[in-house]
C-alpha cells in the first residue's frame, strides 16, 4: 500500500568530464578531498521509476539537486516531485554539506520561503544569488550524520527522535540514508509520540538511481 511520498534528504550523481566523472574532477582540486568527494556525487537529477516498475508500491518520484552559492560553501537546491508532475513539487529545500567529525559529514537541511518562486530552479541555480542564509529556515535536529564506507560510499542517518514532524499524527520523522555512486536509498518514515509507525514506506527504502 503507497502511504506518503518519500521525504529524501541527500542524493547522488556524477557527470561525464573529459573521460572523469565529476565527482573524480571536484575532488581533485584543493581541501577537504571527502568532503568535496560527499558533496559531488549528491549533485544531478534522479528518479525511482525502476523501482516503480518492480513494485507498485513505490512512486515514480523525481529529485533534482544542485548546486547554489559555489563562493559560500556546500551547498544544494532539491526539488522533488511525482515524476508525473514535476512542475508541481511537493519538496522544496536547501541542504548545506559539512564536515562534522574527523570521521562524519553532515547534511543539513533548510526551508525556503515562497516556495512557489523558486519550482524549476534547479535549472538555473544562480537565481539563488538573489537571496542569502538568513532568508532561509534552519530544520534543526533534521540533519543526516553520515560516515565514509569507502570511495564514493556513504551511510547515516538522522536522530532517531530529533527530527519533529506533525504530519498525520507523527511526533518526529526518522530518515536512513545510503549514498553510493549510481544510486541512493533512503528509508523516510514518521512516527507518534509512542513509537508507532504512522507514515513513510512499509517495505523499506526508496531507491532513487541516477539520470545522468
Amino acid at each position: 500500500m503507497k502511504r506518503l511520498l518519500p521525504f529524501l534528504i541527500i542524493l547522488i550523481s556524477t557527470y561525464s568530464c573529459n573521460n572523469k566523472t565529476k565527482a573524480e574532477v571536484i575532488v581533485e582540486s584543493d581541501g577537504d578531498t571527502e568532503l568535496k568527494e560527499l558533496f559531488a556525487i549528491m549533485q544531478g537529477s534522479f528518479n525511482s521509476e525502476i523501482q516503480s516498475k518492480v513494485d507498485s508500491s513505490y512512486y515514480n518520484i523525481s529529485l533534482h539537486m544542485y548546486p547554489i552559492w559555489e563562493d559560500k560553501g556546500h551547498f544544494l537546491y532539491v526539488e522533488q516531485a511525482l515524476s508525473s508532475r514535476q512542475n508541481k513539487p511537493y519538496l522544496q529545500r536547501i541542504y548545506e554539506v559539512t564536515r562534522n567529525s574527523d570521521n562524519t559529514f553532515s547534511s543539513a537541511v533548510y526551508k525556503l520561503n515562497a516556495d512557489s518562486l523558486w519550482i524549476g530552479k534547479w535549472k538555473d541555480p544562480k537565481a539563488f544569488d538573489s537571496i542569502t542564509i538568513k532568508e532561509i529556515a534552519l530544520k534543526e535536529g533534521c540533519d543526516v550524520i553520515l560516515s565514509r564506507v569507502s570511495k564514493n560510499h556513504f551511510s547515516g542517518k538522522t536522530g532517531d527522535t530529533t527530527c519533529v514532524s506533525t504530519m498525520r499524527g507523527a511526533s518526529f520523522a526518522r530518515s536512513e540514508v545510503e549514498i553510493l555512486e549510481d544510486k541512493i536509498m533512503s528509508w523516510d518514515r514518521g512516527f507518534d509520540a509512542e513509537g508507532n509507525y504512522v507514515w513513510g514506506a512499509e517495505k523499506g527504502a526508496y531507491i532513487f538511481n541516477k539520470l545522468d
